[in-house]
């Protein structure tokens, strides 16, 4: 069993469910994640954040926004991905 403070695996797929992350943890885990994804290619990135009252929502988009150059863009899912529910990123590819 791990303990509370290891660091735990994430596959790096290009779909991020933030559910089991606990609200502190969020913002390094959508940077670190964001820039693994860009490090393997991965250009398409979505987050489920969960619609509540929207402040992961909001957490996650003021994380991209931080992220200047490496995020060429990002938005609500269409609602076949989630809705507002979920943010895609597009990614600006390593290098250019």
């Amino acid at each position: 069993m791990s303990q509370p403070d290891e660091p735990v695996e994430i596959p790096i797929t290009g779909d991020l469910d933030l559910h089991p992350f606990a609200p502190h943890e969020i913002p390094s885990v959508v940077e670190e994640y964001v820039r693994a994804c860009r490090e393997r290619g991965i250009l398409d990135v979505r987050l489920a954040h969960g619609k509540g009252c929207g402040v992961q929502r909001a957490v996650v988009q003021c994380v991209l926004r931080s992220m200047g150059e490496e995020v060429i863009s990002f938005s609500d899912a269409p609602p076949q991905s989630g809705a507002w529910g979920a943010t895609i990123a597009r990614l600006r590819p390593m290098g250019s």
